[in-house]
C-alpha cells in the first residue's frame, strides 16, 4: 500500500532511521523513500551486524507512531492496517512481513551502482524528472557533494574508503 505519501510518516522514518543506524552503529550512504517501499544501504561498523535487529530497530518506532497518529485521527485506515495473526489475536501491520531483501556489496563498482539504482527509483516510477528533485532521497547530498542536507533527513555518509580498500 502507499503508506509513505505524507511528510510526517517520512518524517517518522527517517527519524527512526537515524536511532536506528545509531543503536546498531552503521553508517546511512544511500535511501529513497517511495510511496509504497523503502530502498537503503547501511555501512556496519561492527564485526557482527545484524540486519534483522537493524531492521527491527527502524520499523518499530515508525510503526508505533503511525499507529497512535491513525488512533488520534479515527482513521479507518486503522482497521484496514490490523490483521489477525490468529483467533483472538490481531496485530497493527504497517510494513509488510519478513526481513526484506538485503544483499552484501563487495566492490566499489556494486557500491556506486547500488547507489545510484536508488536514487533513480523515483526517476523510473516517473514521479519525478531528475533523481535530485525527489525530496526523500539521499540524491542530493551525492549530486552536491555533501552540501546539500535537509533537516528531516537521516543523517546520511559518504561510502567510507576503507570499504573500497583490497
Amino acid at each position: 500500500m502507499p503508506l509513505l505519501t505524507n511528510d510526517t510518516w517520512r518524517e517518522y522514518l527517517a527519524s527512526s532511521l537515524e536511532d536506528a543506524c545509531e543503536s546498531q552503529r552503521c553508517l546511512l550512504l544511500a535511501f529513497v523513500f517511495m510511496p509504497e517501499h523503502v530502498h537503503l544501504l547501511v555501512y556496519p561498523t561492527t564485526e557482527a551486524p545484524g540486519v534483522d535487529r537493524l531492521l527491527a530497530a527502524i520499523k518499530r518506532p515508525c510503526s508505533v507512531a503511525v499507529k497512535r497518529d491513525l488512533i488520534a485521527a479515527g482513521s479507518r485506515l486503522l482497521d484496514q492496517l490490523t490483521v489477525r495473526e490468529r483467533p483472538g489475536k490481531t496485530s497493527f501491520r504497517f510494513w509488510q512481513e519478513g526481513p526484506g531483501y538485503d544483499r552484501n556489496l563487495q566492490t566499489e563498482n556494486a557500491v556506486m551502482g547500488s547507489i545510484e539504482y536508488i536514487h533513480g527509483n523515483p526517476v523510473r516510477r516517473a514521479l519525478c524528472r531528475e533523481p535530485s528533485e525527489w525530496a526523500w532521497s539521499s540524491a542530493r547530498f551525492y549530486l552536491s557533494d555533501g552540501q546539500v542536507v535537509d533537516k528531516r533527513w537521516p543523517r546520511v555518509c559518504f561510502p567510507p574508503r576503507e570499504l573500497f580498500l583490497p
